[in-house]
């Protein structure tokens, strides 16, 4: 946990919403200055901070539109914070809850410095990143799809379909294997969606990669000669990591993209772990593919997971590969280097 430390003139905090915030402007004595509900228009915004811009810091909780604030202060030149929302809990756990309550609470703990902040991602691949994680989804939907065309078939005892259903040729005449035209339209509709799903698909990954080329494709080429790690990964990991400075030590990048565990000490007994939902998730996700993808025409790293699978059962020692793979990956891009098989398996 990481904690905005810098002291200014006036500390304002934005309880953002969709539609409307609430804003409570704080001088250097820790008096309310100003407190009111806006609409969300840069406009009125800019309007009601106008008197307190003399070394002016914005903070807000990172939920979903937070974009466009921490825009509008980058051009005007004001010092914005973004607040890790699953740290926050002071503005959560006092009696009475309401969004003029909760936006001063988030200007004394930006004040006092210990407002929890998150990295504000810059606007630059931001919309990209967006896309690629779109891009996910709809495959993981057009998956469930697929999944669910198996199931059919196993809910009425009928043999599995022949061939891989991720080829058009093996899925067409699917819906014809059955007499009830109420399942014949169950498939159909999704056979429908995954025929939209495959054109749709290709199209986002063209202009993602199109897109990595122009913004850093030293990077993709050095995240891609990891082991494992195809277009796809290649590209989740280039977009979710963005810049690799931001983080100071392996084990802080580790920790984000959650392939290590947090434990939880008292009075020098360890009660377990935690923090397990803090991180990214699309890493974590990535990472995890990585590693099965490693061990895919590899002998070389089949033999380096049975040398963990003496210390560790399978499941356990995937989870060490993919961390393995995870620093690997740090070491990279801090350093500007390619993949190297022979010493990573020499460790």
């Amino acid at each position: 946990m990481r904690f905005y430390p810098h002291q200014h003139r006036h500390t304002c905090g934005v309880d953002l919403h969709g539609r409307n915030l609430y804003l409570c402007i704080l001088d250097q004595q820790g008096d309310v200055r100003l407190h009111k509900r806006l609409r969300c228009d840069p406009e009125l915004f800019l309007q009601a901070i106008d008197p307190y811009r003399d070394d002016l810091v914005v903070g807000a909780e990172c939920i979903f539109c937070w974009y466009w604030l921490a825009d509008l202060c980058a051009d005007q030149g004001i010092a914005f914070v973004l607040g890790h929302a699953l740290y926050m809990k002071a503005i959560h756990g006092g009696k009475a809850k309401n969004d003029k309550i909760d936006s001063r609470k988030i200007a004394v703990l930006l004040r006092s410095g210990a407002f929890p902040f998150a990295y504000v991602y810059p606007p630059l691949m931001r919309s990209t990143r967006d896309l690629l994680r779109r891009r996910l989804h709809f495959a993981r939907k057009r998956a469930e799809l697929l999944t669910h065309i198996h199931n059919t078939f196993t809910q009425y005892n009928l043999p599995r379909p022949a061939g891989r259903l991720t080829c058009p040729a093996n899925r067409k005449e699917l819906p014809e294997l059955f007499d009830d035209p109420a399942i014949r339209a169950t498939l159909k509709a999704d056979l429908s969606l995954i025929d939209h799903y495959d054109g749709l698909i290709p199209d986002l990954e063209r202009t993602v990669l199109g897109q990595a080329r122009v913004h850093d494709p030293d990077n993709l080429r050095r995240l891609r000669s990891v082991r494992g790690v195809g277009k796809i990964l290649g590209l989740t990991l280039l977009y979710e990591i963005g810049e690799i400075a931001r983080f100071p030590s392996v084990q802080t990048f580790s920790s984000y993209a959650r392939l290590i565990k947090c434990g939880k000490e008292s009075d020098g007994k360890k009660t377990g772990t935690s923090g397990a939902k803090i991180g990214n998730v699309h890493l974590k996700w990535a990472f995890s593919e990585a590693a099965v993808c490693f061990l895919e025409h590899n002998p070389a790293g089949q033999n380096y997971l049975q040398r963990l699978r003496r210390k560790h059962s399978k499941g356990k020692s995937l989870s060490v590969l993919a961390a393995k793979l995870g620093r690997a990956t740090y070491f990279i891009l801090k350093q500007q280097t390619t993949f190297d098989m022979n010493r990573f398996i020499a460790n």
